[in-house]
């Protein structure tokens, strides 16, 4: 049975100078090894049905590499046709309960719409508001970029409720507002249109400019 070890170890195989060097400057973290994103996102497809236990020892590495490896694993797990609402669940919990480890904008935003959104189309989403009243960034940006499967299903109440509720946080948040308006907007222009309106005051350029992208890219030049 493979386990996190022999994943980490084919990191270290795969690892390149120059890919370490090009990571760190965009992503800080405990330890990088210096692998292509393209082969870390091969390498979690390729073991998808690594029990969460080693799932969850992946998390637990220093390296980023392997952590990404362990959130990708989790949502290629979330996108299956064949998944079980216990299998889901247990995917929702494991990233719940090791938020601790999934500390980057890059972890969150791989696995939190299908692992976290997907999990809650059809429960309570008080969750999501206990995340976004969380002190730790990661865990409210969770709150609004699982909000996105939320949109994609038609759904966009508790979306609208978050982005009111982070729209004057830090920048990293704002940018998933703004992405998260952005959707809205292709499901229902109406609301999008009245909740700019409102907040006109309390909206920040950046978040403004990606709630509105769609609109300026059809603009005739």
């Amino acid at each position: 049975m493979t386990t996190a070890d022999d994943i980490v170890e084919r990191l270290q195989q795969l690892a390149d100078e120059t890919e370490r060097a090009k990571i760190l400057k965009r992503m800080p973290a405990d330890q990088v090894v210096g692998v292509r994103m393209k082969l870390v996102f091969d390498l979690a497809k390729t073991h998808t049905r690594l029990p969460l236990d080693q799932v969850e020892a992946l998390l637990e590495s220093h390296f980023y590499e392997a952590r990404i490896v362990a959130v990708s694993i989790l949502d290629f797990r979330a996108r299956s046709p064949r998944i079980t609402p216990e299998e889901r669940a247990a995917l929702f919990e494991l990233y719940l309960r090791r938020h601790d480890r999934i500390d980057t904008w890059d972890l969150v935003d791989r696995a939190a719409p299908r692992v976290v959104g997907w999990y809650l189309l059809d429960k309570p989403r008080d969750v999501l508001y206990e995340l976004a009243a969380s002190p730790n960034i990661w865990e409210r940006r969770t709150a609004i970029t699982a909000a996105f499967w939320l949109i994609r299903a038609g759904d966009v109440d508790d979306a609208l409720r978050l982005a009111d509720r982070l729209l004057e946080d830090e920048p990293l948040i704002q940018t998933s507002v703004g992405t998260a308006l952005r959707e809205i907007g292709r499901v229902d222009t109406a609301r999008l249109d009245e909740f700019l309106d409102r907040n006109a005051d309390r909206i920040s350029a950046t978040t403004r400019r990606m709630a509105t992208v769609d609109r300026r890219d059809s603009t005739p030049a």
